[in-house]
């Protein structure tokens, strides 16, 4: 058994100095050592053919040789590893003084470069722009916006509550609330963000991106609201767009209206884009309520304002001839590289 002893510890350590790899170590270290079926292990087995009186002592040999070959693996897989690393940092190496062979540009998203173009637009007409939270409670997102308690817009299915008085916004005109409350008249505030609401088909998604406009000063009117979305439109489509009014009810404004522009595809004439109406539905909007200034203690008979509101996608859409809002949420690269 000692010779034995002595053939397998001369044979690891050859066989140890031709290893290079650690996968050579591994299977080596199954050979010798590990599971049952490794040498060293098989000599436990041989035991019960020795002499009762001998076994013992063999018995520490054994586990004295099996010891001295862990340790003796441990040693190896330790200086094969730091060969390894080195040989995998060497293949690694980038040299960043290269110039590159591809440069990749890449590009804003269509809804980024809507929200950037309106955005300007208002600037330059005075408006301040203010970013809001997204969680709201009750009070800013409906009850202060003259939000009834049975109006469907509080019902679960198309709201995400938190809990009974947290939620995520539904839109953004609780900006106007936060600006009635914190701003002293007369302003201009123009309030882009995300929002939420439990739908999603072609032309909705549970998350799109709105902005508001509240304007807040003596003796604002109809004329006001109309005559500055004439601007907007002809900057934003082409010299030719005019925009209409159409009768309509929001709770936070009286009186209320829906507000298109004239098919910027077909000049008014009727094509696919406009379903043959010659005008497409951008935005709603009117004069603000008496009651959401009041529930904010701003003088309604002292101050007037109008408020609108536009679905950011939607005009991404519209501009840029995309027929499903997914395009803009798949990170589908063939379709954002279009607006470098």
């Amino acid at each position: 058994m000692e010779e034995r002893i002595r053939e397998i510890k001369a044979r690891i350590e050859e066989e140890l100095g031709k290893a290079n790899t650690s996968r050579e170590l591994f299977e080596l270290k199954a050979k010798y050592v590990l599971g049952k079926a490794g040498i060293i292990p098989g000599l436990m087995k041989e035991l019960g053919k020795a002499a009762k009186e001998d076994r013992p002592k063999l018995g520490q040999i054994i586990n004295t040789l099996k010891e001295w070959a862990i340790e003796y693996f441990a040693r190896k897989e330790k200086e094969i590893g730091e060969i390894e690393k080195k040989i995998r940092y060497k293949k690694e190496t980038v040299d960043i003084t290269m110039p590159s062979k591809k440069r990749e540009r890449g590009s804003l998203h269509p809804v980024t470069l809507v929200k950037a173009e309106l955005a300007e637009v208002f600037a330059g007409m005075g408006f301040k722009i203010l970013e809001t939270r997204e969680i709201e409670d009750d009070f800013h997102n409906f009850t202060a916006l003259n939000t009834p308690l049975e109006h469907p817009a509080r019902d679960k299915q198309d709201t995400f509550y938190i809990n009974d008085d947290f939620m995520l916004r539904t839109h953004t005109s609780p900006g106007q609330i936060h600006s009635l409350t914190t701003i002293e008249p007369p302003f201009k505030v123009l309030i882009p963000g995300r929002v939420y609401r439990s739908d999603d088909d072609a032309t909705h998604s549970p998350m799109f991106h709105q902005m508001e406009g509240l304007v807040i000063d003596k003796d604002i009117t109809m004329c006001d609201l109309q005559g500055m979305l004439d601007e907007v439109v002809k900057k934003m489509f082409s010299k030719e767009a005019k925009t209409r009014f159409r009768p309509s009810f929001f709770p936070f404004t009286e009186p209320s209206v829906e507000v298109d522009v004239s098919c910027f595809e077909c000049g008014g004439k009727g094509c696919r884009l406009c379903k043959g109406t010659g005008w497409i539905e951008i935005l709603g909007g009117g004069i603000v309520n008496r009651r959401v200034l009041e529930n904010c203690k701003v003088d309604p008979d002292k101050y007037t304002g109008f408020a609108f509101g536009l679905g950011l996608d939607r005009i991404a859409m519209l501009k840029y001839g995309v027929n499903n809002i997914k395009v803009f949420y798949e990170n589908d690269l063939r379709a954002l590289r279009q607006f470098r």
